[in-house]
């Protein structure tokens, strides 16, 4: 919907369908920090004929070449050879207002600026000045340093040029089978491998790994036929579970036994407590209807 001249603001996500075409009457370079997003953003650009520099202090000598980008010392040098301005950082104390007065005035005239990384990299009021001045020639913002995002209420409320979605600018309807198909596969490979060796998006590994010592070890190369379309069986890991006939425990199970139990689990429940004052009289099982 529109909410001021020249400005669209997308308050709902509806199906994008594939695209099928990209084109651009420039050939800007594009600046980036080449973490995995970065990485695939830069590639993407190659394709359509965009000269991709980059600029990031953290990453080793050489990754440049192995990509075939080209790399900035500075982040002056950066943004003083680039058409259109794209950010894949995280939000640290060291880069909050990344983009700011002072920086956007280093910046090509007319130059673009696409920030779909952290809201806290870009001063807003700044971006938006510099937008109404013609410094800045169009801006995307798919995030915003106070979300959930207001358009009426922020600083960017009469900025021309500028396209806003709130944090949704990854949506399509292939997009979003993906995002739930991939976090089954991770749930799949903690299950059947080591934690967190085999997990592909771990945000907390250190601590896993720290932790790994007091779990008992999984077996990564044991089968898991409920996860394979095997019939109903249950596996435990050794040493946690031992399971008998009846569902009684076994005596003396050690480290070395592992459970297997077909069909439906046995539940037994612990017996009921009674409350102060009450006489400890067994209560009857209760029938359940049906219906319920």
């Amino acid at each position: 919907r529109g909410c001021a001249s020249d400005v669209l603001f997308f308050s709902v996500a509806l199906p994008v369908s594939q695209l099928s075409y990209l084109s651009s009457p420039l050939s800007p370079c594009v600046p980036m920090c080449p973490g995995r997003v970065g990485q695939a953003v830069a590639l993407r650009a190659k394709a359509f004929g965009f000269g991709v520099i980059f600029y990031d202090p953290y990453l080793p000598d050489g990754v440049e070449r192995s990509l075939g980008l080209q790399r900035m010392a500075t982040l002056q040098d950066l943004l003083a050879h680039s058409d259109c301005v794209s950010l894949h950082c995280s939000l640290n104390e060291h880069n909050h207002h990344l983009v700011n007065d002072f920086t956007i005035k280093q910046m090509r005239q007319g130059a673009f600026l696409v920030n779909t990384a952290r809201g806290g990299l870009v001063d807003e009021k700044a971006l938006a000045q510099a937008l109404k001045e013609g410094r800045i020639r169009g801006a995307a913002l798919d995030v915003h340093e106070t979300e959930p995002f207001s358009f009426s209420l922020g600083a960017l409320k009469d900025a021309p040029n500028l396209i806003c979605t709130p944090h949704t600018a990854w949506y399509s309807e292939q997009a979003s089978i993906e995002a739930r198909e991939e976090a089954a596969r991770e749930v799949r490979r903690a299950i059947t491998g080591r934690i967190p060796d085999t997990l592909k998006n771990c945000v907390n590994k250190e601590y896993l790994m720290a932790a790994a010592a007091q779990w008992p070890s999984l077996d990564p190369a044991a089968s898991h036929p409920e996860l394979n379309g095997a019939s109903a069986a249950y596996r435990f890991p050794a040493g946690m579970v031992a399971v008998g006939v009846g569902g009684a425990s076994l005596p003396g199970a050690g480290a070395t036994v592992e459970g297997l139990v077909s069909g439906p689990l046995p539940i037994s429940h612990p017996p009921h407590t009674p409350s102060p004052g009450q006489t400890s009289k067994p209560e009857p099982d209760r029938d359940v209807p049906a219906d319920q």
